[in-house]
C-alpha cells in the first residue's frame, strides 16, 4: 500500500460508486414490487363492487395490502364504511 493510497480511501466517494449504490436501491425496490400477485388490483375491484351491493363507497376506501413470510403470506383487507 502506498502512501497515495492512504489518502485515496478517505477521499470522498466517486460519483460511480455514487450511482451504483442508487442503481442497487433502485433494483431492490422493484424487485419488492414484483412480489405482488397481479391478482391484487383485480381482487381490490370485485371487493369493491360486492361491497357497493349494499353500502355506497368509493375505490380509495378499500385497501388491500399482501405481507409475505418465510412461513405464510397475510392478506389484510380495509374497508372505511361511511357512518349513516
Amino acid at each position: 500500500m502506498g502512501i497515495f493510497d492512504y489518502f485515496k480511501s478517505k477521499a470522498e466517494p466517486s460519483s460511480a460508486s455514487v450511482a451504483k449504490d442508487r442503481l442497487q436501491i433502485i433494483v431492490a425496490h422493484e424487485r419488492t414490487k414484483r412480489q405482488q400477485p397481479d391478482y391484487l388490483p383485480q381482487m381490490q375491484q370485485e371487493i369493491i363492487d360486492v361491497i357497493r351491493k349494499y353500502v355506497q363507497i368509493g375505490s380509495e376506501d378499500v385497501q388491500i395490502q399482501l405481507d409475505n413470510t418465510d412461513e405464510c403470506s397475510v392478506l389484510e383487507l380495509n374497508v372505511t364504511l361511511p357512518e349513516q
